[in-house]
């Protein structure tokens, strides 16, 4: 069966509450050029919600941030197969914070991304 390469409304971090948690009680690490965050908790709703975020601190123009991001959405969108696949867990909610000053090139990004969702699915 297909990778489903979708990336749906409801699989995007949108609620308040949700996103303050995160960054609240959240965890995560560093892999260039994006810091991640995880919170993950048991729920009885199966569902990985991703939130992506290019601050406007490091990246003053609103064209190179909507590129970057979606870059990022791309990149994830293709690859979350490697988090949805080995899900163990219930509810995981993440944000993805392109964290560096540089513009870089799609594929380091979409190495970065994989490397962080491997990261995640073994943590799990």
């Amino acid at each position: 069966n297909m990778p489903d390469f979708r990336l749906p409304h409801d699989e995007r971090l949108r609620s308040f509450g949700a996103v303050r948690r995160l960054f609240q009680d959240g965890h995560g690490g560093f892999v260039y050029p994006f810091r991640y965050i995880l919170y993950a908790e048991c729920d009885d709703r199966l569902s990985i919600e991703v939130m992506f975020s290019v601050p406007k601190k490091n990246h003053k123009r609103a064209n190179v941030r909507n590129l970057l991001r979606r870059r990022t959405k791309e990149a994830y969108r293709l690859n979350k197969s490697i988090l949805h696949d080995s899900q163990k867990f219930a509810a995981l909610d993440m944000a993805l914070i392109y964290s560096s000053k540089e513009v870089v090139d799609y594929k380091t990004i979409e190495n970065a991304v994989r490397k962080i969702l491997s990261t995640v699915a073994e943590d799990l």
